[in-house]
This record gives structure tokens, C-alpha cells and sequence, in this order.
């Protein structure tokens, strides 16, 4: 089979794509024949190295969606030929926190792509329990980049944050996949949603997605105070966190006294100071949030089938070119999920 992989950690240049042997099915997994596959800042992580054990050559990529084309023993309610969604979180199954349905708490949680071969290929075998079915609606590149982005921003706010219909949201850095997801969900939801970016171009995109409020942060001297005036002085109930270290102390200051602050990335660094008696005095709540459950998957494609909603996409490309799609999306120019689509073998 034809896949995207790294030889060993590094750079771009890391990328390739070769013919490796295609995976057989094992006890209680699928063979997925993946037809499309989204981009996630998760698989520069990978690719860069020092936290996942991976051998080589190894296969990167999270997202899926394609069609299952063999079942491996044990394996009953799907069958060859249905369309589905992977879900790319691993669990044990055992655990307390799998028990309670919560598997990214899972003790030994991991990712496919990160500790598992990646889904940029023809073929990955996964575990049939992280296999969804497709929404009809929705087309195989459309599909193919919800698991990471729309389910980590459905659990943020919706599990995480518990947002509420007619509640703020701050959201920064709007463009990349995760906060433009945060940004269709929370409008989904009936939030008020500000956002935040360098880019006049892709705030202008945002109000046409739904967003109330616009700030190019690079022209808001105090960007605090620019959301203040934006809630009559009050702060937004709920700040959408996935730059990290960069804006961190504005997403605190820009929240209501017990407003709620979820983070799931740090892109904009991982050391940030926190002032503990704003914390305290204004009762604010500072959450984590990693990945989703398998529930929270299927209440998101739950939630976007009833309301036929679309996941906004930059750009396609094949399978070939992942690493210029890749380039694209680690110098920040896309405004939305960048998808590859792989060949059927």
C-alpha cells in the first residue's frame, strides 16, 4: 500500500511517501480503507519527536474516514463495505475511566498516528470500536477531518465547559481547525462568540461563519479591555483556550468573575504565569481538555446531522502531497482543515 511517513523525526524533509505491507485485521479490529484523512497539528508534534515511541518508518495522521474492507475475529455490529468516521483515541477498555466511558482519561490512553501506524495511508488496522458511522450527508474529506478538531472542540465546550444557550465565548487565533470548530459548535449552541486574530482576511471569514465580534489582536492595544467593551464591562462566561502561553493572561483577564476558562493546546508556548489571586478572588474555573470520549464523538455527529453542519475546509490535496499540505498548514496560512484524499488501492 501507498503511504505518508516519517523515516525519522525532524523537519519537513522527514516526510515521504512509500509502499509499505498493507495490515492485516487483528482480534477485535478492522482493516479501514481510509479515503480521506485531515491534517492536525498533532502530526508535527509527532513528527518533530521526543515524547511518542514510535519505530520507523512510521505512518502519520489521526483523522479517517474511508470503508471497512476486512474484519478481523470477534468483530460484530460493522461490516465490510460501511462507511464510517474513526474516532482516534486508544484506550484499554478496563480501566476505571473506560468503565465510566470517559476513555481519554484512559491510563493508557494514546493516539492513533502518535504510539499507533497513522491513518495517511491506504489501509490502517484500528480497533472496531473506534469506528462510527459516516452521516450520509457529509462526504468522505468532509468526514475525514471531524475526529480530531470537532471532537476535541465538542468536548471543550460542550462536556468540559458546559456552555450554555445565550452564554460568551472568547475564542483565539480563529482560522485553525480546532477554534474555527469551537466557533460553528458554539454558534450551534446559541453563544454570543468573539474571536481573535492577526488577519483582517480571516476575521472578516469568521463573521461570515457566525462570529458576533472581531478583534485583530496586532491592532487592539489592550485586548482585554476591547472584550470588556464588547460585554458591557462584564467578560465572557467561557474563554475557547488553544494557544496557550502566548495569550494566557488575556484569556484570564477577559473573563467574567466565575467564568470558565478550557484549554486544549499549546501552540503559543507551555510555560505561562498564572495570577492565583485573580484566581481565587474571581472564582474563575481552569480547565484541561484532551481529545473526546467515544460519546463525545457520537454526540457530535449526532448534533451536526441534525443540523446538517459542514466542517470548513481549506483545502484538499492528494495523498503525494502531504508534505506541502503539511507545509501549509504548519506556517499557519489555512483557514480551516487541510484534507488529503488517498487513492483507492
Amino acid at each position: 500500500m501507498k503511504a505518508a511517513t516519517m523515516r525519522q523525526p525532524g523537519g519537513l524533509d522527514v516526510i515521504g511517501i512509500q509502499e509499505l505491507p498493507s495490515p492485516k485485521a487483528g482480534s477485535g479490529e478492522v482493516v479501514l480503507a481510509v479515503r480521506a484523512a485531515g491534517l492536525n497539528h498533532l502530526d508535527i508534534w509527532v513528527r518533530r519527536g521526543g515524547r511518542f515511541q514510535l519505530s520507523f518508518p512510521h505512518v502519520l495522521g489521526s483523522d479517517a474516514a474511508g470503508v471497512i474492507a476486512e474484519l478481523g475475529p470477534g468483530v460484530t455490529g460493522l461490516k465490510v463495505g460501511q462507511e464510517v468516521v474513526l474516532s482516534p483515541g486508544l484506550f484499554c477498555g478496563r480501566c476505571e475511566f473506560c468503565r465510566q466511558g470517559q476513555q481519554g482519561l484512559c491510563v493508557e490512553f494514546s493516539i492513533i498516528g502518535a504510539g499507533w501506524p497513522g491513518t495517511f495511508a491506504q489501509f490502517v488496522a484500528v480497533p472496531a470500536a473506534n469506528c462510527l458511522p459516516k452521516p450520509d450527508y457529509l462526504s468522505f474529506e468532509q468526514a475525514g477531518c471531524l475526529a480530531v478538531a470537532y471532537v476535541t472542540a465538542w468536548r471543550m465546550l460542550m462536556t468540559r465547559a458546559a456552555l450554555r444557550c445565550g452564554e460568551t465565548v472568547l475564542i483565539h487565533g480563529i482560522g485553525g481547525g480546532v477554534a474555527l470548530a469551537g466557533l460553528q459548535l458554539a454558534k450551534l449552541a446559541g453563544a454570543r462568540v468573539i474571536v481573535t486574530s492577526s488577519s483582517d482576511e480571516k476575521l472578516a471569514k469568521a463573521a461570515k461563519l457566525g462570529a458576533d465580534v472581531t478583534l485583530n489582536y496586532r491592532k487592539t492595544a489592550d485586548l482585554p479591555a476591547a472584550v470588556r467593551d464588547a460585554t458591557a464591562g462584564r467578560g465572557v462566561d467561557v474563554v475557547f483556550e488553544t494557544v496557550g502561553a502566548a495569550t494566557w493572561a488575556a484569556s484570564q483577564a477577559s473573563l467574567r468573575r466565575g467564568g470558565r476558562l478550557v484549554i486544549c493546546g499549546v501552540t503559543g508556548g507551555a510555560e505561562a504565569p498564572t495570577n492565583l489571586q485573580a484566581l481565587y478572588w474571581n472564582q474563575y474555573t481552569l480547565m484541561g481538555s484532551t481529545s473526546g470520549s467515544l460519546e463525545d464523538c457520537r454526540q457530535l455527529l449526532a448534533a451536526m446531522t441534525a443540523a446538517k453542519m459542514q466542517p470548513v475546509i481549506d483545502s484538499v490535496w492528494p495523498l503525494d502531497q502531504a508534505r506541502a499540505a503539511t507545509e501549509k498548514m504548519e506556517t499557519g496560512q489555512q483557514f480551516g482543515k487541510i484534507v488529503l484524499t488517498v487513492p483507492q488501492a
